[in-house]
């Protein structure tokens, strides 16, 4: 995560002490300093500081009410206190000031670059979780179809465009992508909400029975027909038939169906009464209709008849925008079932979803979730709790495997075999490791890896990496 942007202002009335941590943080962050509160207010004013470094004591002033005042702004800067005389005392006044945390004097850089990170990382948090929240329950949910990406905006478009209408509806794209919800979608906005949705799922069902289960039948039509039966066309007389998988009813069959969608007629196998019937057909197939056409396996007319509004479906991989949408809807749906609350992935749990292919789609990642939410003990969800095709599946590592304890993402780094236990080898292995996946980039690796920049640059150093007054070669 680059930090280069974020700003950060130094209150501290000991001038050796601000420009030293000036100069130490300058390569990270955007640095402000000030040698007490009126320079510092006038600089809070001005700039739109992101986190608020200040001493406890500011000559005869107090740095905590300065700290105090600034998180009565409207954008509040992440306050931390700096202090060389902390207690438990200090530190419970400091978070109830509103601090996020305090350091105590004299500073270790490593240890706070580390804090000003893990501030800025989780107020970025916070802000996504505050914008994921207001999306979730406005514009970019129709219905419970969820998602935000452009790949998502003509879907929502041509629901909201087509759902008053009378118009046959064929809505395309892979298993899991979410096609039923669509149709759900379509029928709830049009003006026949209050009558039924029928769906029904054609590649279950044999060639008779298919037919039997659209248009009904009468007692005797065939072995085994002991009473009549009313059909789904018949059932969803006033309302909205949902034909899934169409692609995989027969050529018998799509005849017939041509007829009800065309003429808005049925009759019953083993019957030559017509019965009217006034429904809405929307279609769903994961597959090409339109090559099965030039094949001669699905018929020119019906394709025609199906497809006077298309929707295409995106798969999950073409809109991973979506990801952290839908993981909120899904955790809500299963800590409510599941009896839980607060309860959210870890940034390892998010970023292995966020990286992983999803054959499966939207499906997929909801059974992820449901995994997740069922084998979490805690409020987080770690890699370890989600299912095995995901954490199996996804990153494909270097050698060896990750502990199977372990709540980080799997390492593609792997286990040393036992022969191999040396720290130093395996420190500097690692590193090196980090630096091949970021394209030599120190920075990258090191954030990879845990480490400070200051702490990385020290280590490659110590290997003999880089020249003690380098400026070039490695990427910064």
């Amino acid at each position: 995560m680059d930090f280069s942007d974020a700003t950060l202002l130094i209150v501290d009335d000991e001038k050796n002490t601000r420009e030293g941590l000036r100069l130490s943080l300058e390569d990270e962050f955007d640095v402000y300093i000030a040698a007490n509160s009126a320079e510092a207010e006038q600089i809070l004013k001005s700039e739109p500081i992101d986190v608020l470094l200040v001493d406890l004591r500011l000559g005869g002033e107090d740095g905590m009410e300065l700290l105090t005042a600034s998180q009565a702004r409207p954008r509040p800067p992440i306050g931390i206190l700096m202090t060389a005389y902390g207690s438990a005392a200090t530190a419970v006044e400091a978070m109830k000031r509103g601090a996020y945390d305090y350091v105590s004097k004299p500073l270790n850089i490593d240890e706070l670059e580390i804090v000003i990170k893990r501030a800025l990382r989780s107020r970025k948090v916070e802000k996504e979780n505050v914008s994921l929240k207001q999306q979730v329950s406005t514009r970019f949910q129709v219905e419970n179809i969820v998602g935000s990406s452009q790949a998502m905006v003509p879907v929502f478009e041509t629901i909201k465009q087509v759902a008053p209408s009378r118009a046959t509806v064929l809505i395309e794209g892979e298993s899991g992508t979410g096609k039923e919800l669509v149709s759900k979608a379509i029928h709830h906005l049009s003006g026949r909400p209050k009558s039924k949705l029928v769906t029904v799922h054609c590649a279950a069902l044999s060639e008779q029975l298919l037919e039997s289960e659209l248009f009904g039948h009468e007692k005797g039509a065939f072995t085994g027909a002991t009473e009549r039966r009313t059909g789904r066309f018949e059932e969803a007389n006033g309302g909205t038939l949902f034909l899934d998988e169409i692609g995989e009813i027969d050529l018998n069959t799509q005849v017939k169906l041509l007829r009800a969608i065309g003429e808005r007629t049925i009759e019953r196998l083993g019957s030559n009464k017509p019965i009217k019937v006034d429904v809405r057909v929307v279609a769903a197939t994961n597959k090409d209709l339109g090559e099965m056409v030039r094949e001669g396996t699905f018929r020119d007319d019906l394709f025609f008849r199906l497809n006077v509004v298309s929707i295409k479906m995106p798969p999950l991989r073409d809109r991973k925008e979506d990801i952290v949408l839908l993981v909120d809807a899904f955790l809500q749906e299963f800590m409510k079932e599941n009896s839980k609350s607060h309860m959210e992935l870890t940034t390892e749990a998010t970023q292995l979803l966020l990286d992983y292919n999803w054959p499966g789609n939207v499906r997929e990642l909801r059974t992820a979730i449901e995994h997740g939410v069922v084998m979490a003990t805690g409020k987080k969800i770690g890699v370890r709790h989600l299912p095995r095709f995901i954490t199996d599946g996804s990153l494909a590592t270097l050698r060896g495997t990750t502990g199977a304890g372990s709540d980080e993402r799997p390492s593609s780094f792997g286990v040393p075999n036992s022969d191999d236990l040396n720290l130093a080898r395996m420190e500097e292995r690692f590193i090196k490791l980090a630096l091949e996946r970021t394209n030599n980039n120190r920075t990258e690796a090191a954030e990879l890896l845990g480490l400070s920049r200051r702490t990385m640059q020290r280590k490659l150093k110590e290997m003999g990496l880089v020249r003690e007054r380098e400026t070039g070669g490695a990427n910064e």
